[in-house]
């Protein structure tokens, strides 16, 4: 596909798992990509700008650089996310803090540098990455869950706000994805063949989302030829959260 010729994309936390996926995918389509990450991407064909979603500094200089490199952006996806495991009381203060910072603030954070860019683009579009978690009652996810519903509520209202100005918003909601931070939670667990078992299990398809699955929805949002999606919330999750194929 060459439905991305011509336009720049800026994916953060582009260095791992979903985000180097889209990176890849983006590219594959003909789009110029930079990765925004604390690490640098995969590969060395990529730019790679390094800062931290939670420094509103390091984000300006990041997003600057990437535009002034290569003539604009077109599209942003805001995929930089971390986890949290638990019931609502497990997670002090600074851990609340600390995921809305990352999950919802960094949306924010980006995307407010970004805008003056894709303000001048003609196929402008934001892609952010939620979660089933928003939208389906999962065990021990509650701070994890309460930062996606976020994502989702602040995706609804970026693509009201700038919908007169060309820029279409829209997000993803993975179901269990096969990603690194997975594959670290059941490293944690007490029984990891257990806990990845039950993992498939949950998702009707009985296996986990991959990471290039997750890259080609938001690649097809994030393409002008979805040029009449907007406010949209794109579910990629094997059937959890519609499908009930045993009672």
């Amino acid at each position: 596909m060459s439905d991305l010729n011509g336009l720049v994309a800026v994916v953060t936390g582009g260095a791992s798992g979903i985000g180097a996926a889209t990176v890849e995918e983006l590219a594959r389509r003909g789009a110029r990509v930079a990765s925004v990450d604390r690490t640098a991407p995969v590969s060395a064909d990529v730019l790679g700008a390094i800062a931290d979603v939670t420094s509103d500094e390091e984000v300006q200089r990041a997003i600057e650089r990437i535009a002034v490199e290569f003539g604009g952006i077109d599209i942003l996806v805001n995929n930089a996310g971390i986890g949290a495991a638990g019931d609502v009381g497990a997670n002090e203060d600074a851990e609340w803090h600390r995921v809305l910072d990352v999950n919802v603030v960094g949306i924010a954070r980006v995307t407010r540098a970004a805008l003056p860019w894709l303000r001048r683009s003609g196929s402008a579009a934001i892609v952010n990455t939620a979660s089933v978690a928003a939208t389906n009652g999962l065990p021990d996810r509650a701070l994890y869950s309460a930062s996606k519903g976020a994502v989702i509520a602040l995706t609804y209202a970026m693509a009201a706000d700038h919908l007169a100005e060309g820029i279409r918003v829209n997000a993803i909601a993975p179901g269990t994805a096969d990603t690194p931070w997975v594959q670290r939670l059941l490293d944690a667990a007490d029984d990891a063949d257990a806990a990845a078992e039950g993992l498939r299990k949950r998702q009707p398809l009985g296996r986990l989302v991959s990471a290039a699955e997750l890259a080609f929805a938001i690649a097809n949002l994030a393409s002008p030829l979805a040029g009449s999606t907007t406010g949209t919330v794109l579910t990629v999750d094997g059937g959890l959260s519609t499908l009930r194929l045993a009672w």
